[in-house]
């Protein structure tokens, strides 16, 4: 297994996601996963960057009319990236605490919005930073270095 992509190109993948899209949230994270262990990475790192890219696609399929994930690969991090249209986060802080979740009852008869989303993000995460507006949207970007401090492997 390797620490860094130092000989390898950079990659990015890019899905668009749609309202209720909850099966491109899903194959999202599996094509990148699948990307990842052809790279060589360690198990760890794939495993938490799949958690980040589910969480962020269901977000947007859940609370968006619809949005863009961004997966940027280099010789250094994985950077994750949603850009969406949708309701925004109108309190952020709130939205961190595990099981708070505004998901529609629909969304949680189907099993989705437990309000872990955005606590696995962060756990999973080195960096994790939100842009949102009421009404407007929203901006998620995370990111996974391959020799971490906060998730020795």
């Amino acid at each position: 297994m390797v620490d860094s992509l130092q000989y390898t190109p950079q990659i990015t993948l890019e899905f668009p996601i749609g309202e209720k899209d909850f099966f491109m949230a899903g194959e999202s994270a599996s094509r990148v996963k699948k990307t990842l262990q052809q790279l060589g990475l360690k198990q760890d790192i794939i495993r938490r960057v799949a958690i980040i890219i589910y969480e962020a696609a269901m977000n947007v399929a859940i609370h968006a009319s619809h949005g863009l994930l961004t997966v940027h690969i280099d010789p250094e991090s994985i950077s994750i990236q949603t850009d969406d249209k949708g309701v925004g986060i109108p309190d952020i802080e709130l939205a961190m605490r595990e099981g708070y979740s505004t998901a529609p009852y629909e969304a949680q008869e189907m099993g989705f919005g437990a309000g872990m989303g955005l606590p696995n993000m962060k756990q999973c995460s080195d960096e994790l930073s939100l842009d949102t507006k009421v009404g407007k949207g929203t901006t998620l970007k995370a990111k996974v270095y391959f020799i971490s401090k906060e998730h020795p492997g």
